[in-house]
């Protein structure tokens, strides 16, 4: 556990830069090294003071890999480091056709479970991960490229709707296929 900084930021605990586009692989990597380095069970014979310490670098391990793996968090984290808040909690104001479309999306979901069509819930959701994917695809832009954090901010709290239908669909089709 020497050579850690328990102040560092995620991207630094992992030894990438602050960007929103990051090679996952390389986090893959670094997190199973730092996991070989602090696991407690590496610890087990040390001092009760190491284990504690190594239970907490462990813990914070897991979280910043976490956090770091899905895009959407790391936004949320990346933003809160630029010094931008998401503001997911307190502005919910969306553009009145993204609404609309969400409301629209979440009946259509609602018809085909109740007439458990798996066919319209699978096409619902290729459709939806394809239209996510180039919205990630902008996200990175706008953090990384354009420095634009407020339009990535709102985009943050865009897929966040998004990610929640996803979920709804995933539940209807479970519900729907068990």
């Amino acid at each position: 556990m020497t050579g850690l900084d328990f102040t560092a930021d995620h991207f630094a605990l992992f030894g990438l830069g602050r960007a929103q586009g990051i090679e996952l692989s390389a986090l893959d990597l670094r997190f199973r090294e730092l996991q070989a380095q602090v696991h407690p069970d590496k610890h087990a014979q040390a001092s009760d003071t190491n284990q504690r310490l190594s239970m907490q670098w462990a813990t914070r391990v897991n979280e910043a890999y976490q956090t770091l793996k899905l895009p959407l968090s790391r936004a949320r984290y990346l933003l809160h480091l630029l010094g931008h808040d998401a503001q997911v909690e307190s502005n919910t104001a969306m553009p009145m056709e993204f609404l609309m479309a969400q409301m629209e999306l979440r009946e259509v979901v609602a018809e085909a479970k109740v007439g458990a069509d798996d066919t319209a819930l699978d096409g619902l959701r290729r459709d939806l991960v394809a239209a996510m994917k180039q919205e990630y695809q902008r996200l990175q832009d706008l953090i990384d490229v354009r420095h634009d954090y407020p339009a990535a901010a709102g985009l943050v709290r865009q897929l966040m709707f998004q990610e929640k239908l996803l979920h709804e669909i995933d539940d209807a089709l479970e519900a729907v296929l068990a």
